[in-house]
Formats: structure tokens, sequence, C-alpha cells
């Protein structure tokens, strides 16, 4: 199957939020609509991970960032410009839904990140990926998508397809094909937090 049809693909069940399992630059992948607060819900109730912790997203370029933040700092773009390996930036102030009211069900827009990717302090973790196939995903679906590793939390990262556990491949609503993991690194991203104050803080090398 050519990328064109595995973006194709992809994006349909992206829209109608499902979960998808696919490469990314770094390691694989549980991704589905970032402004899905029901479809981020499925993500972490398969990682039986707690929705207090913040998720990793993907945006196709800074421009898509600029419309989930409310202003990126000038370390930030700067890193952004310079940068050769994949980097997870820390962003503050994360235009979010808000989380419901018990019983109520929660808000989607395309124009607010679900609530439960963003962590307690209003602070968002995105990346703008080093890979083709990601790159088109996203700017095709014109919104982030969730990147959380593709594991249960507190067990290994699995480095390739072959290390992905089966509970997590059966849960998936659709599993992009792993010859594409051929330009993926194996390993995770660096991550820095930025504040507005152009204060850095190295989360992970």
């Amino acid at each position: 199957m050519d990328t064109v049809e595995i973006i194709r693909q992809t994006l349909a069940v992206l829209k109608a939020g499902g979960i998808i399992l696919y490469p990314t630059d770094t390691v694989w992948g549980l991704g589905c609509d970032a402004t899905d607060p029901e479809a981020v819900s499925k993500i972490f109730a398969l990682k039986r991970r707690s929705d207090s912790k913040s998720l990793v997203l993907l945006a196709s370029d800074l421009d898509m960032v600029a419309k989930y933040v409310r202003e990126i700092p000038e370390m930030a773009a700067a890193l952004v410009e310079v940068n050769d390996s994949p980097m997870t930036i820390i962003y503050p102030g994360a235009i979010a839904s808000d989380r419901p009211a018990e019983g109520e069900k929660p808000v989607r827009s395309r124009s607010l990140l679900a609530y439960n990717t963003v962590a307690e302090d209003g602070t968002v973790g995105i990346r703008i990926p080093m890979m083709d196939f990601c790159t088109e995903l996203v700017r095709k679906f014109g919104c982030p998508i969730v990147s959380t590793s593709a594991n249960i939390s507190g067990e290994p990262t699995p480095k390739c397809f072959s290390e992905i556990p089966q509970e997590i491949r059966d849960a998936a609503d659709y599993i992009v094909d792993p010859e594409l993991e051929k330009t993926s690194t194996g390993k995770s991203s660096s991550i820095i937090k930025i504040g507005l104050d152009a204060t850095v803080q190295i989360i992970r090398k």
C-alpha cells in the first residue's frame, strides 16, 4: 500500500474518533485527534494511565502550534529553527477545553485542545516531527494528534513494531504499515520546557 493510501485510511480513523497505532520520528505511538476528549480518554484507559498526566502531541509546523498556545516563547521558535533531532517542547498557556462537570459530555472543538492532553499547570508538550509521513498526516488532518508511546504505563517503551504488546495492537482501530518505521529513530525525543520569561528546563535529554 502506498503512503498516500495509508494517510487516507489513517485520516478516516482519526476523524471518526478512533485510535491509531503508528510509527513516528522517534518510537511507535498511540494517536488520536488531540481535540477530541473522548478519544484521548480511550488512550488513557488503554495505557492504564491517569488523565492527570499530560500527553505529547504532534503538530505539522509552528503555525499550527500557534493556534493552540497563547504565545510561543521566542526561545522555542529559535530552537525549532535550528533543531536537527526529535525534540518535544513544553509550551505554556495551552488553549484547551474545560474539564467537564461529572455527568456532562466533554466539549469537542477543532480550535481547542482536549482538556485531558494538558498538564495541570496549563502547559502542553508538542513536537514537530522530523518524518515526512507524520508531518503530512498532521498537516492534512488540520490539527494536532496525540503521540504517546505504544505501551502500558510503567512498561518499557517499544522501539520497533515487534516489541509492541499484543494488547495494544488489538485495541487500535488502525495500524499503520510497519514498513514506515524505517525512518524512525527508535529513541524517545528530548523534552524541553520553556517559559515566556525564557527560562529553560531540560526534562529529558
